[in-house]
């Protein structure tokens, strides 16, 4: 189109040498000329004026995928992956996922839930871009920002007979049958760990319980009667309200699970990732 190598590598804004450089490989790489020498310049040969609709159908992809990619960082779009542990899949996360579609509405966002220490798996192996666990991880690969804590509370059935009412220390239920998440190495949830070490540290080194790895599970069981819970006090603000649970108050009880953002360590995060981040940030930080 230029008519020579000097007039197209002006029109391309490159020098001559590295234009006739990068011809040269490319008509070594596909053994034959694409070009041919005549008295009114440079013209195509037959080989080249195949090639032609290919390299234009590149060229308009490249351009595409260059138009796709300031799209991707200026107007927060393209793919966002998130993992988070169960529990933490509440009113919270909703009011971020709400928020998230109406300040990235071009984003493609996917969720999936999994164990404190499978979340931190699947952002050290791509699979999500994004994690929310419970406590931190202090692994080389991965960057934990601190994001709040989750209010612990003690839950019973309306029917129990200390439905409603307070005890001086959590020792005082010792005797009573609890349910708890899986503590076991294979499906481990780290914040299992805190109710036994609340026990611990008051002189009861073990309790009568049993693990159930579903909080709906957990909530139902303890609805009719099978024992307490130490569940997340956001994820059962529905069952108080309706009255299908209590909470036993408890004096000497003021903890929570500590929340942990997890990303990759050096790892380019969209847009539409980080304000995804800052949202989650923001939401759960403002509950601790």
């Amino acid at each position: 189109r230029a008519g020579g190598i000097t007039r197209a590598a002006d029109e391309l804004g490159r020098t001559q040498p590295a234009i006739s450089r990068r011809m040269a490989l490319l008509e070594t790489e596909l053994g034959m000329p694409l070009f041919e020498r005549t008295r009114e310049g440079m013209v195509l040969s037959q080989a080249g004026e195949v090639l032609v609709p290919y390299a234009e159908q590149i060229n308009a992809l490249l351009a595409d995928a260059t138009d796709a990619m300031g799209t991707f960082l200026s107007d927060k779009a393209g793919p966002v992956s998130l993992v988070v542990v169960g529990t933490l899949a509440g009113a919270s996360l909703g009011t971020v996922l709400k928020g998230f579609s109406r300040s990235c509405p071009l984003a493609d966002l996917s969720l999936r839930t999994a164990t404190s220490d499978e979340v931190s798996e699947q952002v050290r192996r791509g699979d999500a871009a994004i994690g929310l666990r419970y406590f931190d991880e202090r692994a080389p690969d991965l960057e934990t920002v601190p994001v709040g804590s989750e209010n612990l509370a003690v839950v019973c059935a309306p029917a129990h007979p200390l439905a409603g009412k307070d005890v001086k220390s959590l020792r005082d239920l010792e005797s009573e049958h609890w349910l708890s998440f899986p503590n076991h190495f294979e499906r481990r949830e780290a914040s299992a760990e805190t109710l036994f070490a609340q026990f611990l540290v008051r002189g009861a080194p073990s309790i009568d319980w049993s693990p159930v790895d579903s909080l709906t599970a957990q909530k139902r069981l303890i609805e009719a009667g099978y024992g307490l819970g130490f569940l997340p006090t956001a994820s059962i603000e529905e069952e108080l309200r309706v009255g299908s649970l209590s909470l036993i108050e408890v004096a000497d009880l003021n903890v929570g699970n500590p929340i942990f953002a997890v990303v990759r360590k050096k790892a380019f995060l969209s847009g539409a990732t980080c304000e995804l981040l800052a949202l989650l940030i923001a939401e759960f930080g403002g509950k601790a």
